[in-house]
């Protein structure tokens, strides 16, 4: 009887463990459902960016420009993914402030830059229209998620061709003035020097392979406005790169860049591709140790950035003028920035982490920059061409 009831208890004690046991198992799967439920909804409010469209204010886009806005379109849909790509892997990071300091902060650069490089593709064949960048480059956040990762269509619209114009076998080409290097050139600066004078004659060349392809476009004024007129401009500026390159390391020449720069047309082509002479070489001492320290040079033995000289070289509106030395001290400290950088990230990265992690970034927001203060000056006089495109790019002082 004792052990009928023992055993009756001890039956009793098992049930009611199972018992327990299950109900633990439910509790768990419960909060396991209800925490899935949470990281699914959590997932699903991560925020998104929301860019305005610039294909659809682009207009009809010149054949030769054509590969190259589609690049750049591409780009821009790349640049969205990408921030998207960020704001979903760094939730949780950073202070208030996170995501509009280290995403769409540095986004607005990247598609200002882009959208400037649209306007400077088509400008080389018609008119350099105005798509409104500083307006465009901006993006905002869609707090609860959704929109467009890839706003921008594959596909441009063509311009159409018009007729006129020379028959291809009269074809003209450039007349330009020779660039002699009139001074002894310090040995510091003679590879500068040399790289210049090429790009003299590729320029050239580049004027007349483009007047041989747009033959029959545009108007009777094609010619000066597309290709004479920004051939003076980038002359002028590589003229006085060269008179930087020399002043940096003896007193700085004047090579005449203002008269030198502008070329005229050979209508009926046969020559105009003048060549530049070899420059000069002063093999002595210079007397200065021989080494420019870059802009913003550290003692510590890391290197510093090496970016051109960016001249104004027109006359500045008065009511552009504050906006002009914003910039000029924003391209200064963008500089500083990435010297800084270099210095505190010694060690990290592979091979190409200076190029890809400071460089690049830094071209982008000199592009910018630039482009910024042409259009500065664009809104109260003509929109001057500053060369953007060559002055953004830094080497590395090593």
């Amino acid at each position: 009887m004792k052990r009928y009831q023992s055993y009756r208890s001890n039956a009793g004690g098992s049930n009611i463990r199972r018992w327990r046991v299950a109900g633990v198992a439910g509790v768990a799967v419960a909060l396991v459902g209800v925490g899935l439920g949470v990281a699914a909804a959590a997932d699903s409010a991560v925020p998104t960016v929301n860019c305005p469209t610039v294909a659809d204010k682009l207009g009809a886009v010149p054949a030769q420009a054509q590969a190259e806005i589609s690049r750049n379109l591409q780009l821009l849909n790349t640049q969205i993914q990408e921030a998207n790509n960020r704001i979903r892997t760094s939730q949780g990071q950073g202070g208030a402030n996170f995501v509009q300091n280290a995403i769409l902060g540095p986004l607005k650069d990247k598609r200002f830059a882009t959208i400037n490089r649209m306007e400077t593709a088509i400008g080389r064949t018609l008119a350099k229209p105005n798509l409104n960048a500083e307006g465009l480059s901006g993006c905002s956040l869609n707090a609860g998620g959704g929109g467009n990762a890839s706003p921008e269509p594959a596909n441009v619209p063509a311009a159409a061709v018009s007729a006129g114009a020379a028959a291809v076998a009269n074809v003209g080409t450039v007349n330009c003035p020779n660039v002699v290097i009139n001074v002894v050139v310090p040995a510091q600066a003679q590879a500068e020097i040399d790289r210049n004078l090429a790009l003299l004659q590729t320029q050239i060349n580049e004027a007349n392979t483009r007047i041989k392809n747009t033959v029959g476009q545009g108007g009777a004024n094609f010619v000066q406005n597309a290709i004479l007129g920004p051939l003076k401009d980038k002359r002028f500026a590589t003229i006085n790169r060269m008179e930087t390159a020399i002043g940096r390391n003896a007193a700085k020449p004047n090579l005449n860049a203002e008269g030198l720069s502008t070329c005229s047309l050979n209508a009926a082509g046969g020559g105009g591709a003048a060549e530049t002479p070899a420059a000069p070489v002063n093999n002595g001492n210079n007397g200065g140790n021989g080494n420019n320290g870059g802009n913003a040079g550290v003692n510590d033995g890391t290197a510093t950035v090496n970016c051109p000289n960016v001249v104004i070289n027109v006359v500045v509106p008065a009511q552009a003028q504050a906006e002009i030395d914003r910039n000029l001290a924003l391209l200064q400290t963008q500089i500083n920035e990435a010297n800084a950088r270099i210095k505190n990230s010694v060690g990290q990265g592979g091979a190409n982490f200076i190029q890809n992690a400071i460089l690049g970034p830094l071209e982008d927001k000199r592009f910018a920059a630039i482009n910024r203060m042409e259009t500065a000056i664009g809104r109260n006089a003509a929109k001057p061409n500053l060369n953007a495109e060559g002055l953004a790019p830094c080497s590395l002082n090593q």
